[in-house]
């Protein structure tokens, strides 16, 4: 193998053993959350958007935030993101 064929094959191994949580995000917001020791459960914020009057779908962690795909009180399809410390809801860039 060609030095140059071997240099290519170490920087794809090394972008392709990239952590998933950096190569995922989104970039629509972000959140300075801390410790996830810190962090409310997900369950917790789930029973409030539902209390609300919210069909949430999905929850996951996106830029240290609390990702949501939900149905939201007038049935319209919703992607938010909450601070997973206090729960309250973090405005997303752009929008």
């Amino acid at each position: 193998m060609s030095r140059r064929m071997w240099v290519a094959a170490l920087v794809a191994a090394a972008i392709a053993a990239m952590p998933a949580p950096i190569a995922s995000a989104t970039g629509l917001a972000t959140c300075d959350s801390g410790s996830p020791d810190t962090w409310q459960p997900q369950e917790k914020l789930t029973a409030l958007l539902k209390e609300k009057g919210w069909d949430v779908r999905n929850v996951k962690i996106d830029g240290g935030c609390y990702e949501v795909y939900a149905l939201d009180e007038k049935r319209e399809r919703v992607e938010a993101y909450f601070h997973p410390v206090t729960l309250e809801r973090v405005p997303i860039a752009g929008k």
